[in-house]
């Protein structure tokens, strides 16, 4: 491959000048490098100074002239330029050396070697020089081009190292291996079992962070795998964990909730990258656990793992520290909700049904029918059928009745306020009772989704309640004995 051909912006010759009016080397490193190999389309550029990144970010951004932004960074010595749409983050070679309980490294100069070797993975450390006369020239000491082509994850120097020096390697090495679809090296694989426990230090935001990486790569299955084998899962996640095995009573067992589970995460992610889509399929069942029942007629049940799943959403959340906005209150939702369009295809499809899961889902519907058609993971492949044709019942049912009754987030149409003024009354349980029946009667297609009817039957419902209006409007005043 001419290199070359990978450097002709504007940017690169740009840097090649100042390096070279600067007397300094300079390399570009890790991922944009890699990147072009994988023929992967990058717009971070790292570039590596032998000698200070800041002083050649400051004088390339004074060469680029308007329209270039310079960052300086001095506590980390590092510099950002921002040209256009390209960022190039300029950091002088160093070496590290680390204390057991921190993965924050003691940093000295050092040249383009020492700071090769400070590198996670060998597909990460190869370099290609930015100076005119080696302009276009890869430096690859470990070997790392070689593994680019046998799809290999490996690290520059002894793994255990590697890991032991900052934890968070282990984390990144599995992202990775999933993101790229690569194979794990024996002996770096083996080195993540031996030092699992030191990712105890790593903060868990950082830790979430990976995991999100994981879950929105082509297979997250992979990953999870991968995390599991190496005991980093039970961890960082032993809620996931706690899924696995098949227990099997009276010649009857139920099926690994841990791989069914991933099997549903990689369905989804077939359809749709939405991270917190994802996060509810991997918690659609993550409630079966502690719900876990064997009854001797039915077998093995799970009776309101959904519910119980609900419930664990924010201790996941909060543990994870993910947000605990209405991202984890979405997940919350759908993992409640999860069973419901299951239930309504395993039965006869009804109209009161399909309008209350409208009616409780809103907005969110159409990712919970994706979230459930991607549930259906069953080997039986005439009773898998039976599903989906059901499931296309559903959402015919769902767009029909959102069409004819609106009842997508609707307001019940005579409202709490109302019912105050109609019978002078203050707050009371007799205002929510009517409130919930006016609901129960559109939901089951009683009445439509309209005022007047809505009022009519709530003056039904109060007269058997013993309630009496005392402001009626003058056109329903005539409605009443």
């Amino acid at each position: 491959m001419n290199l070359k051909e990978h450097f002709t912006d504007k940017i690169f010759q740009q840097i090649s000048a100042t390096a070279d009016e600067l007397g300094l080397e300079c390399y570009a490193v890790g991922g944009y490098v890699r990147d072009i190999f994988l023929n992967r389309p990058s717009k971070d550029i790292d570039v590596v100074v032998v000698g200070s990144g800041i002083e050649i970010a400051q004088a390339l951004g004074k060469k680029l002239g308007r329209g270039a932004h310079v960052a300086v960074f001095k506590n980390f010595g590092t510099a950002q330029v921002k040209y256009h749409d390209i960022e190039v983050e300029f950091v002088g070679a160093r070496k590290e050396s680390y204390s057991h309980d921190s993965r924050k490294p003691v940093v000295e100069d050092g040249t383009l070697e020492d700071d090769q070797n400070r590198r996670d993975f060998t597909i990460n450390a190869l370099a290609v020089c930015l100076n005119s006369q080696r302009f276009g020239e890869l430096v690859d000491p470990f070997g790392g081009l070689d593994d680019l082509k046998e799809r290999t994850i490996r690290t520059p120097l002894d793994p255990d190292i590697t890991f032991s020096d900052d934890p968070l390697r282990m984390m990144r090495c599995i992202r990775f291996a999933t993101q790229l679809n690569f194979y794990i090296e024996d002996s770096t694989f083996e080195a993540l079992e031996r030092n699992r426990e030191r990712i105890k230090i790593i903060s868990r935001e950082r830790i979430a962070d990976e995991l999100n990486k994981i879950l929105l790569s082509p297979v997250p299955s992979k990953g999870f795998v991968d995390l599991d084998r190496c005991g980093l899962l039970a961890l960082i996640f032993p809620e996931l964990v706690a899924l696995q095995g098949v227990e099997v009573r009276n010649g009857r067992g139920h099926k690994d909730n841990f791989y069914h589970t991933l099997e549903v995460v990689d369905n989804i992610s077939r359809v749709t990258d939405n991270l917190w889509l994802r996060w509810a399929t991997l918690l659609h069942d993550i409630g079966k656990p502690r719900t876990k029942r064997w009854e001797p007629r039915a077998g093995w049940t799970f009776h309101n793992h959904n519910y119980i799943g609900e419930k664990m959403v924010p201790d996941i959340f909060r543990k994870m520290k993910l947000p605990m906005n209405e991202k984890m209150k979405y997940v919350q939702k759908l993992v409640g909700l999860h069973m419901r369009p299951i239930v309504i295809a395993d039965e006869e499809v009804t109209d009161s049904a399909v309008r209350r899961l409208l009616f409780e889902a809103g907005d969110d519907i159409d990712d919970l029918m994706m979230l459930c058609e991607a549930d259906i993971t069953s080997k039986n492949e005439a009773r898998k059928q039976r599903f989906l044709d059901n499931f296309k019942l559903v959402r015919q049912k769902l767009k029909d009745l959102e069409e004819k009754d609106r009842i997508r987030n609707f307001q019940p149409p005579v409202d709490g306020i109302e019912i105050m003024h109609v019978f002078n009354l203050q707050p009371c349980q007799e205002i929510g009772r009517l409130k919930a029946s006016i609901k129960d009667a559109i939901l089951d297609g009683i009445i439509p989704n309209e005022h007047d009817a809505a009022f009519s039957y709530m003056l039904e419902k109060a007269e058997k309640m013993g309630l009496k209006p005392v402001n009626l409007p003058a056109e329903k005043s005539g409605e009443q004995p």
